[in-house]
């Protein structure tokens, strides 16, 4: 049974990725207002920082679904 559960984890780009530092990936690579449009959520496009977003993102999982697909996308593009 763990095998199976390792595999899942080794086919998972996220495994053992934070959220915080999926954000920060994505702010330096792009400023909050490219992220805004991007992924139409608030807390990119009114007075964003790291720490709402984070709280945001950890209260709203259709958000944050899509904050990590962005994010896999930018790594299958680097």
């Amino acid at each position: 049974m763990d095998n199976i559960t390792n595999d899942e984890h080794s086919n998972n780009p996220l495994h053992g990725i934070k959220l915080k530092q999926i954000l920060e990936e994505l702010h330096s690579k792009y400023d909050w207002e490219l992220l805004g449009q991007f992924v139409e959520i608030r807390c990119f496009n009114y007075t964003p920082s790291i720490n709402s977003c984070l709280k945001f993102l950890r209260k709203t999982p259709w958000a944050r679904a899509k904050v990590e697909e962005l994010y896999i996308r930018l790594i299958i593009n680097s």
